[in-house]
């Protein structure tokens, strides 16, 4: 059979000799004829084609309608389902996200329509400061869940100036883009998460003669990023170079939220608000202000004598920060967030069919011991996964005659027992 009779269309029946192109399929063909003339009745039924190439889509990325914006009370009630407490970051992360992208709907209107007053909204970036563990992750993480939109994370220590060993802070963006299959127009509308940004800040208030790999010059890097401009970034990550094509994305229009513990800035906010801690003045500025948790009065001078240079200071007007967490707080994260770890436990047993208790006496040993460690949400894990991990090697046993695991305070201490060197008598 010769190879005109073998590929023909499906729809008009033609050979490939008598057609521009034929696309040939597992089941059968189709010529580019008719692929024109089913894409014009497709378009004349009102229903929107795909884009004819990649970069089409940057400028069809639909921005979600104000009706489809959860408002700031439904944002933070949905916060608080996973979230324990925090009640002043999640207001202010909730009115800061509602008004992003109310601005995003007004900066795509038509220049000079009815709803064109002359009024442009600024960006308005956010900057979260809170010791480890305390939430500032997983805030930002729910929010993006909630709202649908692209949503990354990257680690501010990693970055270096150009020219130095290191990643450029483009790469912030490629990595937007492949969470979002590189579609410019997601990308342009979606979260960014700037961890540890307390770490590149200057190591002292003058600025240094010499070039700082990892301090002032990567702040001055992410000036451009922050403010909103159109970067070029290099498509698949990496170094830039001469010869490579870029990604061209718009950054007026992508949120970034920084985070960071800046471990020993309430030294700083004391300083500032002449509060002391020890003397015999203590008790009179401690009734003015809370010692045990300074950060809530933090402002922009204090993260800049901190080692912010002002220009990144100022592409972050929303400023807010998270409480320690006490002992009160840790055991109803241990027990009431929707993805609690008591409830993560109890589902990994009982696909084992073990029924999992912990007693309160267990709960309030391993609060106790996440406060000695002081790492927060984060050290309940840690401890947590040490009391059960002789537990969760049993349990895939069917042999087990018991099927009810209850877990004890003496149960606990002698699981973190097994961790620590045997004390001298």
């Amino acid at each position: 059979m010769s190879k005109d009779n073998k590929n023909r269309c499906s729809f008009c029946g033609r050979t490939e000799s008598e057609v521009p192109m034929m696309l040939i399929g597992n089941d059968g063909c189709i010529c580019s004829d008719c692929v024109q003339q089913a894409t014009e009745v497709v378009r004349q039924n009102g229903i929107a084609t795909a884009p004819a190439k990649p970069g089409a889509a940057a400028k069809s990325g639909a921005t979600p309608s104000l009706k489809d914006i959860p408002r700031p009370q439904e944002i933070k009630a949905y916060l608080d389902q996973y979230v324990i407490g925090q009640d002043d970051a999640k207001r202010t992360l909730a009115v800061a996200v509602y008004n992003h992208y109310k601005r995003l709907q007004t900066a795509n209107s038509l220049p000079g329509g009815p709803d064109d007053d002359g009024v442009e909204l600024e960006k308005s970036n956010i900057v979260m400061l809170g010791p480890t563990g305390t939430g500032k992750t997983l805030l930002v993480r729910s929010i993006a869940r909630l709202l649908n939109v692209p949503f990354t994370i990257v680690d501010a220590t990693v970055f270096t100036e150009a020219g130095y060993v290191g990643e450029d802070v483009e790469s912030i963006l490629s990595r937007l883009l492949q969470v979002c299959d590189y579609d410019e127009g997601r990308a342009a509308q979606g979260i960014v998460f700037i961890d540890e940004i307390d770490k590149i800040a200057r190591k002292q208030d003058n600025p240094s003669l010499s070039r700082e790999v990892g301090g002032e010059g990567v702040q001055q890097s992410l000036l451009k990023l922050l403010e909103g401009s159109v970067v070029n970034v290099p498509p698949k990550g990496g170094r830039k170079h001469p010869d490579q094509e870029y990604v061209h994305l718009d950054t007026r229009e992508i949120l970034f939220i920084c985070g960071g513990a800046f471990e020993g800035i309430e030294r700083r906010i004391a300083r500032r608000l002449g509060s002391r801690t020890v003397g015999y003045n203590s008790l009179r500025h401690t009734a003015r202000y809370d010692n045990a948790d300074l950060l809530r009065y933090v402002e922009p001078q204090d993260l800049r004598s901190f080692g912010l240079i002002p220009e990144l200071v100022g592409r972050l007007p929303v400023i807010t920060s998270l409480q320690p967490l006490g002992r009160e707080m840790l055991r109803e994260i241990l027990l009431t967030p929707r993805n609690s770890i008591v409830k993560q436990y109890t589902k990994i047993l009982a696909i084992d069919g073990v029924e999992l208790t912990f007693e309160d006496a267990a709960l309030d040993y391993i609060v106790e011991q996440a406060m000695q460690y002081k790492l927060g949400a984060r050290g309940l894990r840690s401890i947590t996964e040490r009391i059960m991990n002789e537990a969760m090697y049993d349990a895939p046993n069917p042999e087990e005659g018991n099927r009810h695991l209850v877990i004890t305070a003496d149960y606990c201490r002698r699981q973190t027992d097994k961790f620590r060197p045997p004390t001298e008598e």
